[in-house]
């Protein structure tokens, strides 16, 4: 399986073509519709960073239109000369089409639109889809694409990994609602945990060996990931730390995780750090480490570091976040935050000066400050 240091090293070389397979697209889609089954019903979907030709998030919603009760969906596709990476072919879309320009599919990006029945089949489908070149090269930070998000009312796709901050923010600052593909990481971005601490947006239903894998191009380099080649020719890089990152409701982040208390935890645990063992409290927080997310003891009333991968069992309504993530800079918290944390210094990692937590003088891994909402009070 691709290990977070395979994504991380396409994300610092820009090798950012990891195009989502169909049926991942579909298993998450299902899960908001069973939640709320008119959830995309007359919304106009844009799926931006998508390179339309080939994106199984065009072909989705293209298939689907009808069946979602959408009133549009816009696709766009970034410019090849402005990709470190590029598939060789041209779609028969654009290249059977009298608009088709040798020089322009190069630096130009692609609009693809689908409203209407435009062949007359008697249903909306992928082959009504319109298209035609952008002024610019299709990048997402474009005043040309800023309107088409301004446009929208949810925005579905897989962005660069090298970019995904920055294409978050540009989503909230458009007060839209989304669905995208981040690295599991991105729990502890700056620029991400305010937003799942605020319940502003949540992790999806789909998270690790879920997401079965990514296409890729023939030549893109590997850093030694398992690969498949599918049915269609196409080539799979499987990963095992990638997630959905969203702000649309479904029903699994409303389910309660069932829980242990702590004397059934030290008894029954089948964790070795917790049988018989106890749970750890930071030499540097007021609070415990609980280093397995069915290990949090239901009856603890006080503050519990867990681990990033718990955000995928939050249930809003049984935990509250208490604060940043263990890892980040403290040093601009407030002092009424330090106090309420027990939080009595930093440390010096690679990273720089960091508020990782420390057990018995060693630095534990990134870990998140949670509560059981029953027992806290602000």
């Amino acid at each position: 399986m691709a290990k977070s240091s395979d994504l991380r090293k396409a994300r610092e070389n820009k090798n950012d073509e990891f195009y989502t397979l169909y049926g991942d697209i579909e298993k998450e889609i299902n899960a908001y519709l069973d939640f709320n089954k008119d959830v995309f019903k007359n919304k106009t979907i844009l799926c931006p960073c998508d390179d339309s030709d080939w994106s199984n998030f065009t072909k989705y919603f293209a298939l689907n239109f009808e069946k979602l009760g959408l009133k549009k969906l816009i696709s766009i596709s970034y410019a090849s000369d402005s990709k470190s990476v590029q598939y060789e072919q041209t779609s028969n879309l654009e290249i059977n089409s009298e608009k088709y320009d040798e020089t322009k599919t190069k630096t130009h990006g692609k609009i693809f639109t689908l409203e209407t029945d435009i062949n007359h089949s008697g249903k909306i489908d992928y082959e009504d889809l319109e298209w035609n070149y952008l002024e610019g090269d299709g990048d997402f930070r474009t005043e040309e694409v800023k309107k088409l998000r301004d446009e929208a009312d949810v925005i579905v796709t897989n962005p660069p990994f090298s970019l995904f901050r920055e294409f978050i923010v540009w989503i909230m600052e458009g007060k839209k609602q989304f669905l995208a593909i981040g690295n599991i990481n991105c729990i502890a971005y700056k620029e991400i945990f305010p937003l799942l601490k605020e319940n502003k947006a949540w992790l999806g239903t789909g998270i690790g060996r879920w997401i079965s894998g990514f296409i890729v191009p023939d030549g893109y380099e590997l850093y030694g990931t398992e690969t498949k080649i599918n049915e269609d020719g196409k080539r799979i890089v499987a990963t095992n730390s990638c997630l959905w990152l969203t702000n649309i409701d479904h029903g699994k982040r409303h389910q309660p995780l069932s829980l242990m208390t702590v004397a059934d935890n030290i008894k029954f645990s089948k964790h070795k750090d917790i049988k018989s063992v106890g749970y750890k409290k930071y030499d540097n927080y007021n609070a415990i480490d609980v280093p397995f997310s069915d290990a949090i003891p239901s009856d603890y009333e006080g503050i519990m570091g867990v681990p990033l991968t718990f955000m995928d069992k939050y249930c809003p309504e049984q935990f509250v976040i208490i604060g940043p993530a263990m890892g980040w800079s403290h040093s601009n918290m407030s002092e009424e935050w330090k106090e309420k944390v027990g939080y009595n210094g930093e440390i010096k990692s690679r990273s720089g000066t960091r508020g990782y937590g420390i057990i018995n003088g060693t630095q534990i891994y990134h870990r998140i400050l949670i509560a059981n909402k029953k027992y806290w009070k602000e």
